[in-house]
């Protein structure tokens, strides 16, 4: 069981971040994936897409994650914050997808949960941001198990698939996840050293799971992803499982 790396962890799962070391699990799980994700996400399939998606979290502005199962370190679900802004905004757009072995287990409401507490504590963040496609029913219970509040639909939001799909548009803040007492508020404890975690602090600053979904302004690995896509897609796609 690994423990070293992990930012969180659950009673069954941890997140850390995404690594070049997971490009041959990451990709094998992607492809048995396909069933699941289709056709609400795409995500990197092979080495070349998976160093390009990784790349893309180089910067302050994206960050990418893995679920874990805790007992054996299988990775069990992908996530990204994109589109991560500071300032007056302190927000950003969530993208997952869960992998098929994972999927309605209740792991993926754990894990995002996870994300989201890091999201709001590590990095300081104000706002998240989901974007589902309304026929994604596993994804709209997940994001609403974890106290994110349906804000609007936007039209032709996202071209996936060969067409602009419709999403609705999710969000929880802090002060909502403090009120409501969501999954996302419950779960997770530090697996990392709290005297480092103002190091991510810019100065100015479903069956249980559902399936794939990213999240607006970047692309994560879900019908909630960004803008260009976990792998390619959506912005806030997911796919909860």
């Amino acid at each position: 069981m690994r423990e070293s790396g992990y930012l969180l962890s659950g009673p069954r799962v941890a997140i850390r971040h995404l690594e070049a070391e997971d490009a041959d699990e990451y990709t094998a799980c992607v492809r048995a994936s396909q069933e699941l994700h289709h056709p609400w996400i795409s995500l990197p399939r092979t080495r070349e897409d998976f160093t390009a998606y990784l790349q893309r979290f180089d910067g302050l502005g994206r960050k990418g994650f893995v679920i874990c199962e805790r007992d054996s370190g299988r990775l069990a679900a992908g996530v990204a914050i994109n589109g991560i802004e500071y300032g007056a905004f302190r927000s950003g757009s969530l993208g997952y997808g869960a992998f098929a072995h994972a999927a309605g287990r209740g792991l993926m409401t754990e894990g995002l949960g996870l994300v989201v507490r890091h999201a709001f504590d590590a990095l300081a963040l104000h706002r998240l941001e989901a974007n589902v496609q309304p026929g994604n029913e596993p994804s709209r219970r997940l994001v609403r198990r974890l106290g994110f509040r349906l804000e609007g639909l936007s039209p032709d939001f996202l071209f996936i698939n060969g067409a602009w799909r419709d999403h609705e548009r999710w969000a929880v803040t802090t002060e909502m996840l403090a009120g409501t007492g969501g999954a996302a508020a419950r779960t997770g404890r530090a697996g990392a050293d709290p005297a480092k975690r103002d190091e991510a602090r810019p100065d100015d600053a479903i069956p249980d799971d559902a399936g794939p979904d990213h999240t607006t302004r970047a692309a994560a690995a879900g019908d909630g992803t960004g803008r260009d896509g976990a792998g390619r897609g959506d912005t806030a796609q997911s796919a909860a499982g």
